[in-house]
């Protein structure tokens, strides 16, 4: 029963394999999407907003690859195809994924203490830099904004007592936990890192590090990153990229990490991203995190943060509706920019309209 089964093998390794697209200096485009769905898509995402009140959604860009190829595209406003973008804490994603590159390198692994990188933790000795990637330092933080900026660790950072030395004011901190053992959302977790990478990679390697490992790979030509008074990459919030480059950012980890034929971050690494922190308890954020990106994830028998949007979905997200979303099963990578101020956008809600329009079963 068995004697055809050279033949039968020979025949499957010679079937045509589907050529993987791939940007080279611009997308590919794709067949172009028209349909009720896409409508319906757009008629959520840009519709007017009062401007006087801020109230409403103000969808700045909506970029669509599928398959590695470009299928839908749209600005607002000022923001154009060439425009970089401020990201907000998509920059914290960014800053995980130039991490990962020098973790391809061997030069750390994920148990480190931090403070063998940024001595300044000397008072935190057991941190280590899974847990900063997990936002479980244990540092006591308040990660609240504009509704509530007296009371606000992130706002201290970025605009007064921190600003000079923003991992520096995260260090001096005290602790609501052990490390490792409690989540909760830190600006100041994601600048510890950006202070560790420092030493990591080396202070002569540093100020260039984010483009040569991973931006100029990508074929990101539009970044930019600013730092604080102390030469430090700003890793919660002031990364700027175009649409365009953002979404290479999302076919990498689309494609485990994989970029062409280099594998430029480990498959390892990029599990470890998609993993969902073990003591994370349901609904203490919008969303599940994973190693410094969010998941869709149902925990502890709660459902999970986006319905419509099929279980892999992951994502990286910024203040006022900044998003990148990657959905492996299907392809694709959704780049969504915006200026929501009053909680109107939702993340199902588009995820869900744009499953409709561009999901694989949808036809062009």
């Amino acid at each position: 029963m068995f004697k055809h089964l050279p033949l039968l093998f020979m025949l499957l390794i010679s079937l045509p394999v589907p050529a993987e697209n791939w940007p080279a200096e611009q997308w590919t485009p794709g067949p172009p999407i028209s349909s009720p769905a896409r409508e319906a898509l757009e008629d959520y995402a840009f519709t007017s907003r009062d401007d006087a009140t801020r109230k409403g959604i103000r969808t700045d860009a909506l970029l669509v690859i599928r398959d590695g190829q470009l299928i839908y595209e749209r600005y607002a406003g000022p923001t154009t195809a060439d425009t970089p973008h401020l990201t907000w804490s998509i920059s914290k994603s960014l800053m995980a994924t130039v991490l990962g590159v020098a973790y391809g390198e061997g030069l750390f692994s994920l148990q480190d203490p931090a403070m063998k990188f940024y001595s300044a933790l000397e008072k935190h000795p057991a941190v280590t830099l899974a847990d900063l990637l997990h936002w479980a330092s244990g540092l006591d933080w308040q990660e609240d904004y504009e509704y509530a900026p007296l009371n606000s660790s992130v706002v201290a950072m970025l605009y007064t007592r921190g600003r000079r030395d923003m991992a520096g004011f995260t260090a001096a901190q005290g602790e609501f936990s052990a490390p490792g053992r409690a989540f909760r959302y830190s600006s100041g977790d994601s600048n510890l890192l950006a202070a560790a990478l420092k030493n990591i990679v080396g202070a002569q390697r540093y100020p260039d590090y984010p483009w040569t490992a991973l931006f100029d790979p990508l074929g990101v030509r539009h970044a930019v990153w600013e730092t604080d008074a102390n030469g430090t990459f700003v890793a919660s919030s002031y990364a700027y990229l175009t649409a365009r480059d953002l979404a290479r950012i999302g076919l990498l980890m689309q494609r485990d990490g994989r970029w062409g034929e280099r594998q430029l971050l480990p498959r390892d690494w990029v599990a470890f991203n998609r993993q969902p922190f073990a003591r994370y308890q349901a609904h203490q954020d919008d969303a599940v995190p994973g190693g410094h990106w969010w998941l869709n994830r149902a925990v502890d028998g709660a459902p999970k943060p986006w319905p419509d949007a099929p279980d892999d979905t992951f994502a990286a997200l910024g203040h006022w509706g900044q998003a990148l979303y990657v959905i492996p099963s299907e392809k694709l990578v959704i780049v969504r920019y915006g200026d929501d101020r009053d909680g109107t956008y939702q993340h199902n809600e588009l995820l869900r309209r744009a499953m409709s329009a561009f999901a694989s079963k949808v036809q062009p």
